[in-house]
């Protein structure tokens, strides 16, 4: 069986969303946030497996990603806005509480917003970002760490990233998916950063990255954290650490030998350790 998935637009506030959404209306809502530098079209495989599943899924371009929601200003894009999208989102769909996924800076939101809003969170899978406090510890106290962020600073580098990314028909943005990534997908978020302002819109969420990662709640929702041995970016550190930083059921789910991308390369694992989340809390 195969569930269609369907684009809508979904305003919250000033800003409007680009949003995938797809399976039962009755089932249980299941919200995705991608990462960087991808787009929601990365959940597409996930997203068809959960809605044969029974669940609906809802997977939007975030602020930066959707053309209705690019802010200008690095001020836009600090993690209390990226939170506060999430629960408007959550609103706007008339969700109350629901089962958050996230991958690599999808991740990190998710993260945030189960320990500042749980009350919305039934259960919580994040991919490759360990809990950002674990994440911190891992930048200030683990060399190999270090080192595999060391990208961070050129991003973070305003008009001269994009120009590096873009130039040459996107080559070296499209060059970080590897082989991995089917050249459909990676043409659809090239596509996406390629627009007017978008991929400034994106590095914005490194440009107003803080150092207080440290200072980020534990999450008291049932939390499963994948994590594969193949990402160069996320090391060994930060992910054994993780657990630590959450008080609730948790399960550390390891995918030998997968990199970094988990969502499009490991679609059937990542979904079942959603399903087998979701359908433990209930």
């Amino acid at each position: 069986m195969s569930t269609l998935l369907e684009h809508t637009h979904v305003p919250v506030g000033p800003l409007t969303f680009d949003v995938t959404v797809g399976g039962p209306t009755d089932g249980d809502a299941v919200l995705l946030l991608h990462g960087y530098p991808e787009s929601a079209a990365s959940w597409s495989r996930v997203a068809t497996l959960l809605n044969d599943a029974g669940l609906r899924t809802y997977a939007p371009n975030q602020r930066g990603y959707s053309r209705g929601a690019r802010p200008d200003g690095v001020e836009s894009y600090r993690i209390d806005h990226l939170v506060a999208d999430v629960v408007g989102l959550l609103d706007a769909l008339d969700i109350d509480t629901v089962h958050l996924v996230g991958h690599d800076w999808g991740s990190i939101v998710a993260w945030c917003v189960a320990a500042r809003h749980p009350g919305r969170v039934r259960s919580l899978t994040t991919a490759s970002v360990p809990h950002p406090a674990a994440f911190g510890w891992a930048l200030r106290e683990d060399a190999d760490q270090q080192q595999r962020s060391s990208y961070i600073q050129f991003l973070r580098t305003e008009g001269k990233a994009e120009h590096v990314l873009l130039r040459d028909d996107a080559q070296r943005l499209r060059a970080v998916f590897g082989d991995v990534v089917s050249s459909e997908l990676v043409n659809e978020h090239v596509g996406l950063l390629s627009e007017p302002g978008a991929l400034t819109a994106a590095l914005n969420w490194y440009r107003a990255m803080t150092k207080d990662f440290e200072a980020t709640p534990a999450v008291t929702v049932p939390t499963t954290y994948v994590w594969s041995t193949g990402d160069l970016e996320l090391g060994r550190a930060g992910a054994e650490k993780c657990g630590e930083f959450v008080d609730a059921p948790y399960e550390f789910v390891v995918l030998d030998g997968a990199t970094h991308w988990i969502p499009e390369e490991c679609p059937e694992a990542l979904a079942k350790a959603i399903l087998d989340r979701a359908r433990a809390a209930g």
